[in-house]
């Protein structure tokens, strides 16, 4: 087993089943069994999440709406409710923590356990079952789950069983389970990615684990490292604590590579908006702000930025902006743009009578925030946004 010392570790990943489906499904019984989508309404709508019965049709999420109905006309729309998702979310959380003892929060419906040095008191695989036996019971969704050595390993299984499955995965067995697997099964290789693969002739797990390092670290850059370490079940990162977050990122790998800079600012502007909602719904500041893209041959480069303690979109997004036309020099095409915040404080932001440019500041625009922020929470952080921004589905990284 390549991944040593990793084999030790008992990493628990829990995912809830079609998690929006799921929650608007015990609000209306009468869409059980039937096909759904959610999502934006109008014909400009986008699929925010879809049922299994959708997905035989070639449906999925980040699908424009006009397209998902022509592919299951018979598919019944729903606008969905944030606010609703969220509730059922936090009483997901509170069992968790309840009952973990180190667990993170890597989205609104997924979670991970670090329960390494338990197998000595109870069985790993009997706390894991329990675990989702009380989550069903106490919130009525469905849930996977996935137990092996490492975080991306316990992702992988938790999305083999789906739905409401549950499996452990021994050390012994990672590679020989990950090698038959397709490419795009292992988390961050997006269809871009596992199609260059495929043209180089990579299709299974397997076969790119047994590619040299160096050579996958010539052609991909750092990003090529990860690659081999994912697909020989290498993963050393850690369970971040949930009440102990030092970081949180969003990134946006673009359908197609561009050097749009109209496009480009927009999306980064977006993504720190996004960012900036979890911040204060965290109760979270931030004071350095990191901007990485890559560009089509996946040569990767990051910039970062201080500031004071904020979370204020109007201060965050310009200061991501210059950060970002400080690093995107080349301009060849890009593939991906992404912004992390760290040095992350709590508490709410200061506010000053002066503005950076040393204008005297309006609190308007700061007492909007918590009517912006009850809007997304109603409707869904990625409906409500600032105008002249695109709609984007991006992967976050809490």
């Amino acid at each position: 087993m390549i991944a040593g010392s990793t084999d030790s570790r008992h990493i628990l990943h829990l995912d809830m089943d079609s998690f929006f489906v799921s929650v608007e499904r015990l609000r209306q019984s009468q869409l059980a069994g039937r096909p759904l989508l959610i999502g934006g309404v109008g014909d400009r709508g986008v699929v925010s999440a879809c049922s299994y019965e959708t997905r035989r049709f070639g449906v999925q999420s980040g699908m424009s709406m006009r397209m998902a109905r022509r592919l299951c006309p018979e598919a019944v729309v729903v606008k969905g409710d944030f606010q609703a998702y969220n509730q059922y979310s936090t009483m997901l959380t509170a069992i968790i923590r309840e009952r973990a003892p180190v667990f993170e929060k890597a989205s609104i419906d997924e979670f991970y356990v670090d329960m390494t040095g338990m197998d000595c008191y109870v069985g790993c695989r009997k706390w894991s079952q329990e675990l989702k036996q009380t989550l069903v019971a106490e919130t009525g969704l469905s849930v996977s789950w996935g137990l092996s050595v490492n975080k991306t390993v316990a992702k992988v299984v938790a999305n083999e069983v789906k739905p409401d499955g549950g499996y452990q995965l021994a050390g012994s067995d990672v590679q020989p389970y990950l090698a038959i697997l397709p490419v795009a099964k292992l988390p961050g290789i997006g269809p871009q990615l596992a199609h260059t693969l495929r043209c180089m002739g990579v299709t299974r797990l397997g076969t790119l684990a047994q590619i040299p390092r160096r050579l996958l670290e010539r052609t991909f850059g750092k990003p090529g490292v990860m690659l081999w370490e994912r697909a020989n079940g290498i993963d050393p990162s850690p369970v971040l604590a949930f009440d102990r977050q030092k970081a949180m990122s969003k990134e946006m790998t673009f359908q197609s590579d561009t050097a749009d800079s109209q496009l480009l600012q927009a999306t980064l502007s977006r993504l720190v908006e996004s960012l900036g909602f979890q911040l204060r719904q965290g109760g979270w500041c931030t004071a350095r702000i990191t901007i990485k893209i890559r560009y089509s041959d996946f040569q990767t480069f990051t910039r970062q930025i201080t500031l004071s303690p904020t979370s204020a979109d109007h201060l965050l997004i310009p200061a991501a902006v210059k950060a970002f036309q400080a690093l995107y020099k080349r301009r060849v095409l890009l593939r991906l743009i992404g912004v992390s915040f760290s040095k992350l404080i709590r508490g709410a932001q200061q506010l000053s009578l002066f503005d950076e440019s040393g204008a005297v500041s309006s609190t308007k625009q700061s007492n909007l925030y918590p009517h912006l922020d009850q809007l997304k929470s109603k409707h869904g952080e990625p409906i409500v946004h600032r105008a002249n921004q695109p709609f984007l589905t991006e992967r976050s990284h809490d």
